[in-house]
């Protein structure tokens, strides 16, 4: 998906954010339970939690009176496959600057 990692990954540029989504990532939790172990209030949670599930990060179902929050399996996979096209990308061009170097240096033996 073209463009999702820049939005997955500046949705996680925020501290407060990554903490929930580490969180998110043990075990679901309502918005009380994750205040209750960050220094921040519901409302802030709340805000927090909307901007991770705008962004496909993290999605919600009713449990009574609250909601639960856990990752959201198919942001994630999209996410994942971006960040795996980075790391591929990022690998071929290490290959051939290596490849370069090496066939640049008087010094290589030629086999």
């Amino acid at each position: 998906m073209e463009g999702y990692g820049d939005t997955g990954l500046g949705l996680l540029g925020d501290p407060t954010r990554r903490a929930i989504f580490q969180l998110l990532a043990r075990r679901p939790c309502s918005v009380q339970e994750l205040a209750d172990q960050l220094p921040i209030s519901r409302p802030a949670v709340s805000q927090h939690l909307r901007v991770l599930k705008d962004g496909g990060l993290v999605v919600s179902h009713a449990e009574g009176a609250r909601r639960i929050y856990h990752l959201n399996p198919q942001g994630l996979t999209a996410l994942r496959a971006w960040l795996d096209s980075v790391w591929g990308d990022a690998l071929t061009s290490f290959h051939k600057a290596a490849e370069a170097a090496a066939s640049s240096d008087p010094e290589q033996e030629t086999p």
